[in-house]
C-alpha cells in the first residue's frame, strides 16, 4: 500500500476536491435542501456506489475505453444529459401541480439512492478524472498497483462520505425553514431546476 505520507497527502487532496463546487456536491445540496437532510444521505450514498463503480473501472482499466473511444464517451454523456434533464422537468412539474400550501411529496429512500447512482455513473468524467487522479498517488515499490488503486478509491469514497454528509445536514436544515414559506419553496424549486439544467448543459459541453 502506499506510505503513509502518500495517504494523508491524498486524503486531504480528496477533502478539498470534495468541498470545491461540482456537480454531484451541487446536487446533495440541492436534494437535501428540498427533501430533507436524509435525503441528502441518501444521494451521497447512491453517489459514493458509482465511485466504487468507477474506482473498479480504472483499477481493471475498464475507464480506459472512455479516454480511446469518443462514441462510449458521448453516449453516456448523453444519458447524464437527459437524465438531468429529466429531474429539471420533474421538479418544475411537481411545482406546478403540487399544492404550495402543504409539504412537497417525499420521495421513496430508493428513488433518492438511485438518483444518487445514476447522477454518478452517467458522468464519463468522473471515469475520467479518477483514471489521472489516482494513479498519482499509488506507488509501484510499495506492492501491486491494482491494490492501491481500489484502496484510494475507497479513502476517496470515504472522504466524499464526510464532506457531502456535511453539506446534507446543513442544507436540509435550511430546507427545513424554507419549506415553511410558500415563496421560499417557490424559489427553491425553481434554483432546483436551473441547477439541474445549468448541470446538463456543462456535462453536454465537456470533452475527453
Amino acid at each position: 500500500m502506499p506510505s503513509p505520507e502518500t495517504l494523508v497527502s491524498f486524503l486531504m487532496a480528496a477533502v478539498l476536491l470534495g468541498l470545491a463546487p461540482g456537480p454531484d456536491n451541487l446536487f446533495v445540496l440541492t436534494q437535501s435542501a428540498l427533501h430533507g437532510s436524509k435525503a441528502g444521505w441518501l444521494v451521497t450514498a447512491g453517489l459514493c456506489t458509482g465511485l466504487i463503480g468507477h474506482t473498479t473501472a480504472v483499477a481493471f482499466g475498464v475507464a480506459v475505453l472512455f479516454a480511446q473511444s469518443a462514441f462510449a464517451f458521448n453516449v453516456l454523456k448523453l444519458a447524464g444529459v437527459l437524465y438531468l434533464l429529466y429531474l429539471a422537468w420533474m421538479t418544475l412539474r411537481n411545482h406546478s401541480e403540487g399544492d404550495r400550501t402543504t409539504p412537497p411529496p417525499r420521495l421513496s429512500y430508493g428513488k433518492l439512492y438511485r438518483r444518487g447512482v445514476i447522477m454518478n455513473l452517467t458522468n464519463p468524467k468522473v471515469s475520467l478524472f479518477f483514471l489521472a487522479f489516482l494513479p498519482q498517488f499509488a506507488q509501484p515499490e510499495m506492492g501491486p498497483i491494482r491494490q492501491q488503486l481500489l484502496l484510494l478509491g475507497g479513502l476517496f469514497i470515504v472522504a466524499t462520505i464526510v464532506v457531502f454528509g456535511l453539506i446534507a445536514s446543513l442544507s436540509g436544515r435550511i430546507g427545513q425553514y424554507l419549506q415553511r414559506h410558500t415563496g421560499a419553496r417557490r424559489t427553491l424549486d425553481r434554483l432546483t431546476a436551473l441547477v439541474f439544467i445549468a448541470l446538463a448543459a456543462k456535462l453536454l459541453a465537456t470533452s475527453r
